[in-house]
């Protein structure tokens, strides 16, 4: 159960949750894992869609936090391949991606 409240951090470090430190360092520590990719669609569950550079589905990612409020569909985002992680508008989200 995520207890997340407006303004405070989620208390969970499950994906779509809040991130833990280690996960952090382990994300910087391997940057040659990252896949570009253009945000897509949000769907009314939560989910955004992730597109490759040539338009095709990549995948869908979720997070606690509304997507729509971070990420604009069009914009270019990563999704870090290891480690469940999505960089977008200068930030790095602990997402749960469909593919598991």
């Amino acid at each position: 159960m995520c207890l997340h409240e407006a303004g405070a951090l989620c208390a969970e470090v499950g994906p779509g949750h809040d991130m833990h430190l280690i996960q952090r360092r382990i994300v910087a520590a391997t940057p040659s894992r990252w896949i570009d990719a253009i945000a897509g669609a949000v769907d009314a569950d939560g989910w955004l869609e992730l597109r490759d550079l040539e338009g095709r589905a990549l995948t869908r990612v979720w997070h606690h936090a509304p997507l729509a409020s971070i990420v604009a569909p069009g914009e270019p985002v990563a999704l870090h391949a290891g480690y469940h992680v999505l960089s977008a508008a200068g930030r790095w989200l602990n997402v749960r991606d469909e593919r598991g």
